[in-house]
């Protein structure tokens, strides 16, 4: 049997895997977003996507399987684009060796809002999924297991972020992380209920900067 052949094959057929697990995942939600995570079928997603009831199968087991790879796939963008905005406006101030005020920091924090990802659908969908999940012990599980895990690596950055600026959490830090992104997810909410079509940085209450600085200290 020719070996190499079949180690030519495997990342081939690896990577076809991974475009059709890609676009199921963009198809469903499209979907969801129109029509809900509760009305979506998943004939509705494998025609979105342009596939058979097979592809699917192949690669998620149920509609909630797939929910909880596209939160996923959503929790690692926002850390790559958290990650990406702290190297860019923090980093450059921290290392020239400047004093990190407060109105820098409030500065800083617009800075790296504004390379958040600005499709108010996903906050939608995500909403309706935890409506799902608060009656469903089933999912009830997976939904906080995703939660916490999402605090969890987003308190990381952000504490590091912090000591770098020499400021620290005057509360216990992910219970900190929580309450700011809490207050974010309800501007969100206001802005989705009053079509509020500004950027994302804009929409956003200014007591999110009030509150970074009241929830922490120098150091």
């Amino acid at each position: 049997m020719d070996t190499s052949a079949l180690r030519e094959e495997a990342p081939a057929e690896s990577a076809r895997r991974q475009r059709t697990r890609t676009r199921l995942l963009d198809a469903a939600f499209e979907i969801f977003a129109e029509y809900g995570v509760h009305a979506a079928s998943v004939e509705m997603i494998t025609e979105a996507a342009g596939f058979t009831r097979g592809a699917f199968y192949s690669n998620f087991s149920t509609k909630e399987e797939l929910f909880f790879a596209l939160m996923e796939r959503e929790k690692t963008l926002r850390i790559e684009q958290l990650n990406a905005g702290v190297e860019q406006f923090l980093a450059p101030v921290v290392g020239a060796g400047a004093d990190v005020s407060d109105d820098d920091v409030i500065e800083i924090i617009t800075r790296v809002l504004e390379l958040q990802s600005d499709d108010r659908r996903w906050w939608l969908v995500q909403s309706e999924f935890l409506l799902l999940a608060m009656r469903d012990p089933a999912l009830a599980r997976g939904f906080l297991d995703y939660q916490d895990g999402f605090f969890s690596d987003l308190t990381v950055i952000v504490v590091e972020a912090l000591a770098s600026a020499s400021r620290r959490f005057t509360i216990e830090p992910e219970e900190a992380v929580r309450v700011i992104a809490e207050l974010c997810a309800n501007s969100e909410a206001r802005a989705l209920l009053a079509d509020d079509d500004r950027k994302f940085s804009e929409r956003l209450s200014s007591s999110v900067h009030t509150l970074v600085l009241a929830l922490t200290e120098r150091i």
